[in-house]
């Protein structure tokens, strides 16, 4: 699994980590890096308020349908979490937050004008939600945030 690769390279590259925070779509980034984490760092999923996917899934037990909108759609929208990563998911993922549009669009707009990364919605859900404060941070923590995908366009992030 290619994504679980992208566990050990945070480890590899950052050292010890208090959490990683991933955005969710049908569940394999945030099931691999929860894979190769397990219980030895706190894994936190984020998806958008109007895709709730894992949200919903983790709700009833089992991936069921859930609702497919928002601004990150193109990658964070699909109907259901993938039913063979969802076990997976549902052990080593810590906890799952909820973040707006706009939370999402804010975080695009930090990731370029501090940074000059122009991240798709989806890739900047996971820093949405530590911007948003829905994920509390003690001083001195080591936070890894995943910023990923490639479905930009040409949108105005200054």
């Amino acid at each position: 699994m290619g994504a679980g690769t992208l566990g050990l390279e945070l480890e590899q590259q950052a050292g010890a980590l208090d959490a990683v925070l991933a955005s969710v779509g049908g569940g394999g980034l945030i099931g691999g890096i929860a894979a190769w984490f397990t219980d030895r760092v706190s894994v936190v999923g984020v998806e958008p308020e109007l895709a709730p996917t894992l949200t919903r899934a983790l709700q009833a037990g089992e991936p069921v349908d859930a609702p497919a909108g928002s601004i990150a759609a193109d990658s964070l929208a699909p109907r259901r979490v993938g039913a063979r990563v969802f076990p997976i998911v549902q052990r080593y993922v810590n906890r799952v937050v909820l973040v707006t549009d706009q939370e999402i669009v804010q975080a695009q707009q930090a990731l370029w004008s501090t940074m000059r990364i122009a991240a798709e919605p989806g890739g900047a859900a996971a820093l949405a939600a530590l911007l948003s404060h829905r994920i509390e941070v003690r001083a001195g923590s080591r936070i890894a945030v995943v910023v990923s995908g490639g479905n930009t366009s040409s949108v105005n992030f200054a």
